[in-house]
């Protein structure tokens, strides 16, 4: 595990002053996403399937910030459509950065190499960018040649200048423990990311490719297998012990979406960024209006077969939070982390 240590001692004081304060329901992470527009059309993706009215439509700054300030969340993961796309990227960065908050700014990497100028280097902030397997596999999910090897250059070129980057990658039921480990051992040995997000492939209700969703069974043995042999300790992994165990299959959880909260050009949308059941103009009414115990596997046919992070690592980091033996676990691997860092750029 590489949870950064800054981040995770602010993480976890937050956590702690809501529990404190009787809180049930509080966001860890702001799902904000300024646009909708993209400059790929990915098979998995249901976001660019709106039609041209609501694709033209763009966040402002101060819509942006105040979304955060609403919320409360100590993280924000900027997502979309292509958040470079939009002109104020840079502005929306900036302003959370300046309030301290840690922001991932998710990217497919196209744009990244020529853009980096418009951003400065900070502890609060990462670039996310997607690599789901290597070129062949990356390319084949993105629908698009080129990709891979676009997106590798950016960030060797980020690493460069100092910015911390970390990748987010998806899997599918395309994938086997072999390509995960190939991937991972990639980025973290040869690339040299700081951090990596990992997820099973998760079911957006517009996405033009609905048959290569993982099922709950096919993705605690794709991960099982993959991690075995201790292999997961050695990877830079920006998750909690307690999701990569559930996504082994060693513990479950209720889904917690309120966790990472979604915000758009459509408003809040109910109950997470995977799901369409309505919006809502503001973060009170997304939490105390929308039913949550409705949601989540068990509860709902729609989350039957999902083990995405937007629902269960929120539940996760509340679990270590409440357990002290959890609590040290993650301590002790956050500080291992730090001795596993990339020591230079990779060439």
């Amino acid at each position: 595990m590489a949870v950064p240590l800054r981040q995770a001692v602010k993480v976890g004081a937050y956590v702690a002053r809501q529990r404190l304060r009787k809180n049930d329901k509080f966001a860890l992470v702001l799902q904000l996403e300024p646009l909708y527009q993209c400059n790929l059309a990915c098979a998995g993706c249901g976001k660019i399937q709106h039609p041209d009215e609501i694709l033209s439509r763009r966040l402002t700054v101060q819509q942006c910030v105040d979304a955060v300030e609403e919320c409360g969340a100590p993280m924000v993961s900027i997502a979309g459509g292509e958040p470079l796309v939009h002109k104020e990227i840079d502005k929306i960065v900036q302003a959370l950065v300046e309030r301290k908050r840690f922001v991932y700014l998710c990217t497919n990497a196209i744009l990244m190499q020529k853009k980096l100028d418009m951003f400065t280097p900070s502890p609060y902030f990462s670039f996310s960018v997607h690599i789901d397997g290597l070129r062949e596999r990356h390319d084949e999910s993105v629908c698009r040649e080129g990709v891979f090897d676009k997106a590798v250059a950016a960030i060797r070129e980020a690493k460069r200048r100092g910015f911390r980057v970390t990748t987010n990658t998806t899997f599918f039921d395309l994938d086997n423990a072999s390509s995960i480990r190939d991937v991972l051992d990639f980025l973290n040995d040869e690339v040299g990311v700081d951090t990596m997000q990992i997820s099973p492939g998760y079911a957006y209700e517009k996405a033009p490719d609905q048959e290569h969703w993982l099922s709950v069974q096919r993705t605690r043995q794709l991960f099982a297998e993959a991690f075995a042999d201790g292999r997961r300790k050695k990877w830079r992994l920006n998750h909690s012990p307690l999701f990569l165990d559930f996504l082994e299959g060693k513990v479950d959880y209720a889904c917690t979406a309120w966790g990472i909260p979604s915000y758009s050009v459509l408003g809040w949308q109910r109950p997470c960024y995977l799901m369409s059941d309505g919006y809502v103009a503001s973060y009170k009414a997304l939490v105390e209006t929308t039913d949550w115990d409705s949601y989540g596997r068990g509860r709902n046919e729609k989350c039957a077969q999902c083990m995405a992070h937007c629902g269960y690592e929120p539940t996760a980091i509340i679990a270590t939070a409440s357990s002290l033996r959890e609590s040290l676990r993650a301590a002790k691997e956050t500080v291992r982390g730090q001795f596993n860092r990339p020591t230079m750029p990779a060439a």
